[in-house]
């Protein structure tokens, strides 16, 4: 994975998200939703074959690169806690 920014100022980012596609951007689109900052959270891939996904976060708020950044720090949390749930009760 590669990240190209393509747009970026203190409330606003947009980004090209290189090899990923619809699993990971609708991931970080939704936690990005869980935060009152959040003002647009969104991702686009213009043709499912040729095209890699770009990513748009808005915050009125607050810093939009800090807000992905915590969005990405949260779903790292939860996905840790996914594993050690399922090892857990695996047999």
């Amino acid at each position: 994975m590669e990240i190209k920014i393509l747009e970026q100022d203190k409330n606003k980012i947009e980004f090209e998200v290189i090899g990923e596609d619809h699993t990971l951007c609708n991931a970080v689109r939704n936690e990005l939703w869980s935060f009152n900052e959040t003002d647009v959270s969104a991702y686009r891939i213009d043709h499912s074959l040729i095209s890699e996904p770009i990513m748009l976060v808005e915050s009125s708020k607050g810093d939009a690169i800090n807000l992905v950044v915590k969005a990405n720090d949260s779903l790292k949390k939860k996905i840790k806690d996914f594993k050690d749930q399922f090892n857990k009760n695996i047999k």
